[in-house]
């Protein structure tokens, strides 16, 4: 219990979220949308973050139920509310986590002002996580087995994973001609705490035998793989949980930790002016976990009637539980295992209007044109351990005042049909502030809502964007 405890402790500590950032991506006034796309159309000199301030971001989601279905104040005790999200749910649906902090970044262009290259490099801190609903489990753990006779609940229900982690980046975005603009990011992770448990199988199954007697089988293939987190774990440690998590963390957190490498690729192409087409790839990378492993399998098979063992002469229940322990038993291995990155896809088409015009002769300028109004749709999708998440958004982003702009979102995903997205940016001189949110229409009452969002940020810019 000590060590299934600490692991709740390190995953936890952090809000669950969903990683889709709908109103950031392709909104190109803000440095941050190159970690969405690297072939973004940014127009800046150059930019650099303020550290810790430049990227804050949280988005919360849940299918199938919100905090409202479980912890109301409606006088109904928590056990029946819990029975309740349990029977209006299935094994599909989930409750996603990510959390990113830019710990620094910064870009230019190389070659001059007029250069049509961009270098951007930059460290963030991200904490990921998906869990499915374990819809057989928690039925047998709610209810037992006597109403399901002839069941066979899936222990492969049971799908979960948590990850802390700092990404460092270095991006190149070139303008290879008035149509295309290619990108690419190399990044390097830094696994400070891994825990990963999807590939589970096997069956709980009761059945009648002969002599009424019911017959239980089990055959059980769960593995749960932790890196990062060895010491805490073993039933010896005796240290000072917290403290020792803080000086853990930033060590590990800089390069100290378990290893990996990851690409992103993207594009811009305008088939005419004022339409635009974007795609990119995120995370295509993985983490090699080598360093304190400990895995944890309970894989075997048991059989048994009633409460008397086949496998026990002398019958009695304490002989048989000791040997469905041996049948089935809990063991500890310290194999090196490899996890793979949520790969995230984002692609869009916008179609730009009221071209704005030099006010010294009232014509369209030559180069660099600016639009005050864009429409457009988003297509977003990401892997997961069973089927891709996928979301599409339409939206419409103006320029308000120089310097202000905006970006209004509505979007449709496996948590919601009616999520109203909004982003601000403004630029003063070289400052720049911008702040997103979605599911605004949920704000009224957080409790009931399936997902929520926000970004803020403050950042050094020279020069600007066009998009």
């Amino acid at each position: 219990m000590r060590k299934i405890a600490i692991l709740l402790c390190l995953s936890v500590s952090f809000y669950c979220f969903s990683q889709n950032k709908e109103v950031l991506y392709n909104f190109t006034p803000q440095p941050q949308s190159l970690l969405l796309n690297p072939g973004a159309d940014v127009k800046y000199k150059w930019f650099f973050g303020v550290p810790l301030l430049s990227g804050i971001s949280a988005n919360a989601g849940s299918t199938g139920f919100d905090a409202y279905n479980l912890f109301a104040n409606d006088g109904v005790d928590f056990t029946t509310k819990a029975k309740s999200v349990l029977a209006s749910t299935s094994r599909n649906d989930y409750v996603t986590a990510n959390q990113q902090l830019e710990i620094f970044t910064a870009g230019f262009r190389v070659g001059g002002e007029e250069s049509k290259s961009y270098v951007s490099f930059g460290m963030y801190q991200e904490f990921d996580s998906f869990i499915y609903v374990p819809k057989d489990l928690a039925i047998l753990s709610f209810y037992g087995n006597k109403d399901y006779i002839g069941k066979s609940f899936d222990l492969g229900d049971l799908s979960a994973k948590a990850e802390v982690l700092s990404v460092f980046h270095l991006g190149f975005n070139k303008q290879l001609n008035e149509k295309l603009i290619l990108g690419i990011r190399g990044k390097i992770y830094s696994s400070v705490f891994n825990a990963t448990s999807i590939h589970n199988s096997g069956y709980f199954y009761t059945y009648q035998g002969s002599d009424l007697i019911y017959n239980q089988e089990i055959q059980s293939n769960l593995q749960l793989n932790t890196s990062g987190a060895a010491k805490y774990l073993d039933e010896n440690y005796e240290g000072d949980l917290g403290s020792d998590l803080k000086n853990d963390i930033p060590k590990k957190a800089f390069l100290g930790g378990n290893l990996g490498l990851g690409l992103d690729l993207g594009l811009t192409y305008y088939p005419k002016k004022n339409i635009q087409i974007t795609a990119s790839i995120v995370d295509i990378g993985f983490i090699s976990h080598t360093k304190d492993v400990v895995d944890y399998t309970f894989k075997g098979s048991y059989v048994f009637e009633g409460v008397i063992t086949d496998f026990n002469d002398d019958g009695t229940i304490d002989n048989a539980y000791e040997d469905f322990k041996e049948a089935i038993p809990l063991d500890t291995i310290y194999n090196k295992y490899t996890t793979w990155r949520p790969l995230k896809f984002y692609s869009s088409f916008e179609y730009s209007f009221e071209e704005e015009r030099q006010e010294e002769c009232d014509c369209a300028t030559d180069e660099d044109s600016l639009y005050r109004s864009a429409v457009g749709a988003q297509l977003f999708a990401m892997s997961t351990p069973r089927a891709p998440m996928l979301a599409l958004t339409g939206y419409y982003r103006r320029r308000i005042l120089k310097g202000l702009q905006m970006k209004a979102t509505y979007t449709i995903d496996s948590y919601s049909f009616s999520n109203i997205g909004l982003g601000l940016t403004t630029k003063i001189g070289v400052v720049n502030f911008y702040a997103m949110a979605n599911n605004l229409l949920a704000y009224s009452d957080v409790s009931k809502a399936n997902a929520l969002t926000f970004q803020i940020g403050f950042n050094i810019i020279s020069g600007g964007s066009s998009k």
